[in-house]
């Protein structure tokens, strides 16, 4: 197994430029392959997730063409596909697979949809519940609940609400969403229990909206579909930059960033994103946060940082750097209502408190929450298992930051989301 050794370091600064969001990116190139008119993508992320999501419309017949730099060109089907029947392999990209089974359950073709084994312990089965209720034809190709998919022409109507879990997924319901106009019918959504990482459907809302499509909805527990709306191109979109992806920066400038401090481009407060909202967290911490047009700056905190108790639902992916925050902090740092956690790339609770008694944490988990209390001294040296999960591996980076080696092992499991991250991280190291 590949591995990296990161040596300690006590100092960041400069500037770095954030790649584009996942989220944006798959959520938009999959409404422009469904919209009427071209649109041109600027900012696209290049990961192995929005690779997934290119080849399977290409699969599918949509016409993609770079234009530049991370820029494509995409001319949208218009709610119709030219190719009816393909097998699709996704990785383990979540945000292609789920949005694409709901688009082809509406498309009345004939689809495989697969992806690596980790993909196939993920759970699918209350998106597949909530389609069939809307009369999609959807079988399991092996264990009942997850993929591998086989979707066949259905028949579509709106003759019922579709109730649909919330606590499990918050892109079962972006997939729904987005999927639900191509029918061209009047559904309502009903979203059973507390729909988690609510940021998320707020993107999914937002990017729709840019496509024509603007959704109602009562609270969060209902959603209404339109009749006879179609996704419309925008003509060009910019994808902002990964607030996510953000996360590790701002807490590398909050834990060592020089007298001028670290300046982070791509996004700002007014971004779609819910996981922007982890830089008013680190605030809460001790952090020095400063926002301009289109980058955040941030600074040293002083002294140790505050533990915090956080219900940490609004940012769900970015909150897994405050439980690495957590190792610099004084007392222990609990996060709350993350169970989704346990349903992403890896068991990410589990895996988060592996690792981190591995530095020499006290860490206790539970089913929705885990709670961090720092050692004396941080181990050095420690060999840090990533479980094929980019964000593990990017959020241990940020150990040696307390000057001690760490290394980890198969760092290139970023290229999920940031295939350059650990150059990227180099750059700042001053």
């Amino acid at each position: 197994m590949e591995q990296l050794t990161l040596q300690p370091a006590q100092q960041v600064g400069g500037t770095i430029k954030l790649p584009g969001s996942k989220s944006i990116s798959n959520r938009t190139l999959l409404l422009a392959a469904l919209a009427e008119g071209t649109t041109y993508i600027r900012d696209l992320l290049a990961s192995d997730d929005t690779a997934r999501m290119l080849e399977a419309l290409e699969a599918l017949g949509v016409k993609l063409e770079n234009i530049g730099e991370n820029a494509v060109r995409v001319t949208g089907n218009g709610g119709h596909l030219a190719i009816k029947k393909a097998d699709l392999f996704l990785g383990n990209a979540g945000t292609a697979f789920r949005p694409l089974t709901a688009a082809l359950a509406l498309l009345q073709g004939e689809f495989k949809l697969s992806g690596i084994p980790r993909m196939h312990e993920r759970p699918i089965g209350d998106l597949v519940d909530a389609l069939r209720q809307a009369g999609a034809n959807i079988e399991y190709l092996g264990n009942e609940g997850y993929p591998p998919l086989k979707i066949s022409p259905g028949h579509i109507q709106a003759s019922q609400s579709i109730k649909i879990r919330g606590d499990v997924s918050s892109q079962f319901l972006t997939a729904l969403l987005m999927a639900l106009p191509l029918a061209k019918q009047a559904f309502t959504i009903e979203v059973v229990g507390e729909l988690i990482s609510k940021p998320y459907i707020e993107i999914t809302l937002n990017l729709m909206a840019r496509f024509g499509v603007n959704i109602k909805r009562d609270g969060w527990e209902r959603f209404y579909i339109p009749a006879n709306t179609s996704y419309q191109s925008p003509k060009e979109i910019y994808v902002e930059g990964d607030a996510s992806s953000a996360s590790y920066f701002l807490a590398a400038g909050m834990v060592a960033a020089n007298a001028q401090g670290l300046k982070i481009e791509g996004v700002s407060k007014n971004s779609i994103q819910g996981d922007i909202k982890f830089a008013d967290e680190i605030v809460k911490m001790g952090a020095n946060v400063e926002y301009g047009a289109n980058h955040i700056v941030v600074k040293r905190a002083q002294g140790k940082l505050k533990a915090i108790d956080l219900d940490c639902n609004h940012i769900p992916d970015a909150a897994m750097t405050l439980a690495i925050l957590a190792l610099f902090a004084d007392g222990t740092t609990t996060l709350r209502n993350i169970a989704s956690w346990r349903v992403k790339e890896t068991d990410r609770i589990s895996a988060m408190a592996t690792e981190l008694r591995k530095v020499g944490a006290t860490v206790e988990e539970g089913a929705d929450y885990i709670s961090v209390t720092p050692p004396n001294a941080l181990i050095p040296n420690a060999v840090i298992d990533t479980y094929d999960d980019h964000r593990m591996a990017m959020c241990f980076s940020l150990v040696s930051l307390a000057g001690v080696p760490i290394v980890i092992n198969d760092p290139k499991c970023v290229g999920k989301t940031f295939p350059d991250y650990f150059e990227r991280f180099a750059e700042i190291i001053r």
